[in-house]
């Protein structure tokens, strides 16, 4: 499998953002699994060192070797020695791998994934109101803040967005429901884009959030639920509006 030129490290370790300090390493593989199963990096594609990477994330480059240990495990990535870390395969190739699902999801199993992912959405913002403490609210607070800051750079809102579930679903508490969810959130990223693609639509998922927040915020897991279950009617509807296109 040829490698493709290095120039792609910088534009791969700005797409990979900063992490919480004292993140776990199987978060540290979760991000770097969300930005290598999302489409944007062509197989074959080296990957920064590690030093790099560690910089990148704000982890230890222990933290970083592992989940690249665990990767290559996997078969996401491919380590040469004395050469890199390259991308094995492109994502409709990695996501077969990883999950053990089949090679295409029709149209009749992603409905399912999406009512799956309903659910558990819906389960966690329970959870999470129950559970949360000060310091993840504020978290979820600052993730709000970042929407609505970035209604004219929507790939920042999306990584807020998404920043915004994953410390819900930490909340949770649950780590065998968040894992299932974050295998269904990645299928479901191959197949369609998740962001939203204009201001109106990045201000109602805002308010959305918003609400949801509200709900774990007051510690009210019937107000979170719902909120959620308000917010992934929309998002479902947009992604199957995509789908239909």
């Amino acid at each position: 499998m040829p490698a493709f030129p290095d120039d792609r490290s910088s534009e791969i370790t700005a797409a990979l953002g900063v992490l919480p300090t004292g993140t776990p390493v199987s978060e540290v593989a979760r991000r770097m699994l969300d930005l290598f199963t999302g489409g944007s990096i062509a197989a074959g594609t080296r990957l920064p060192p590690e030093r790099q990477l560690a910089t990148t994330l704000g982890v230890g480059r222990s933290a970083v070797r592992e989940a690249l240990a665990a990767l290559e495990i996997l078969g996401i990535v491919d380590v040469r020695p004395g050469s890199g870390t390259y991308l094995r395969g492109a994502a409709s190739e990695l996501l077969p791998q990883t999950l053990r699902w089949g090679l295409l999801i029709g149209e009749r199993n992603t409905t399912e994934l999406l009512e799956l992912r309903e659910g558990l959405e819906i389960f966690v913002a329970r959870l999470a109101a129950a559970r949360a403490d000060a310091a993840v609210i504020a978290r979820l607070e600052k993730d709000v803040a970042r929407m609505r800051e970035s209604y004219d750079d929507l790939a920042v809102f999306a990584r807020a967005d998404l920043d915004f579930h994953h410390a819900l679903a930490e909340a949770a508490g649950n780590h065998t429901l968040t894992d299932h969810l974050h295998v269904i959130r990645s299928l479901l990223q191959v197949y369609a884009d998740r962001a939203v693609h204009d201001r109106a639509h990045a201000e109602v998922a805002t308010a959305e959030h918003e609400a949801v927040l509200a709900g774990v915020r007051d510690g009210d897991g019937d107000a979170a639920a719902s909120a959620m279950a308000v917010h992934m009617a929309t998002a479902t509807a947009r992604l199957l509006a995509e789908r239909a296109d």
